[in-house]
């Protein structure tokens, strides 16, 4: 139902045993096999006293995580992901926005079991200072309308996490469609 980016425990010493009891193994493993992977591979943490546990992996970016990963993300991705393609990644720099990135969900009433599509999405002309990605859209004639459970992520940034929750938040106000919804407690947690 949302995201922050960077997380406040994620720090130095938890990302250096995360690195190196996760990715690493991860890595080894997989070259172990004889499996050349390219493409993103998720790793989903949760973070149990200060350890660091995988409840799942995926081979894609993971939602709602990618929409405030991708916005961070200052270098070109495309160069990233050619780099990739080609074998040359290690040539080619990645630049990261130290700026907080936060994302709200905007889903439909039901949601996640039996909801409606079709309703007429408004407020799309009035966001500012955010980026709004459709997850769950599409177009009927010259308007935007529901087709999914999850129909809309507002990711703003911020120089903290606050700053960026009260952004997603104000533009995510702008926005309605018939039964939507939204946690209004993201990140409060952190």
């Amino acid at each position: 139902m949302g995201a922050v980016s960077p997380v406040s425990f994620a720090g130095h010493n938890f990302m250096k045993k995360v690195k190196n009891r996760i990715i690493e193994p991860t890595m080894q493993g997989l070259s172990e096999e004889g499996i050349v992977y390219k493409g993103f591979i998720f790793f989903g943490l949760i973070n149990v006293e200060g350890e660091p546990y995988v409840i799942e992996y995926n081979t894609r970016l993971g939602d709602p995580e990618s929409e405030v990963i991708i916005p961070r993300i200052k270098s070109d991705l495309f160069d990233l992901i050619e780099g990739v393609a080609k074998e040359d990644l290690e040539g080619r720099e990645i630049e990261i926005d130290e700026r907080f990135v936060t994302t709200v969900m905007l889903v439909s009433g039901g949601y996640p079991g039996d909801y409606e599509k079709g309703k007429f999405i408004h407020g799309l002309d009035q966001t500012e200072e955010c980026v709004v990605f459709h997850a769950g859209t599409r177009r009927l004639e010259d308007k935007v309308v529901t087709a999914g459970g999850r129909v809309l992520a507002v990711s703003s940034w911020g120089p903290t996490m606050k700053d960026a929750l009260g952004v997603s938040y104000r533009n995510s106000g702008k926005l309605s469609f018939e039964g939507m919804y939204y946690r209004t407690d993201i990140g409060f947690d952190l």
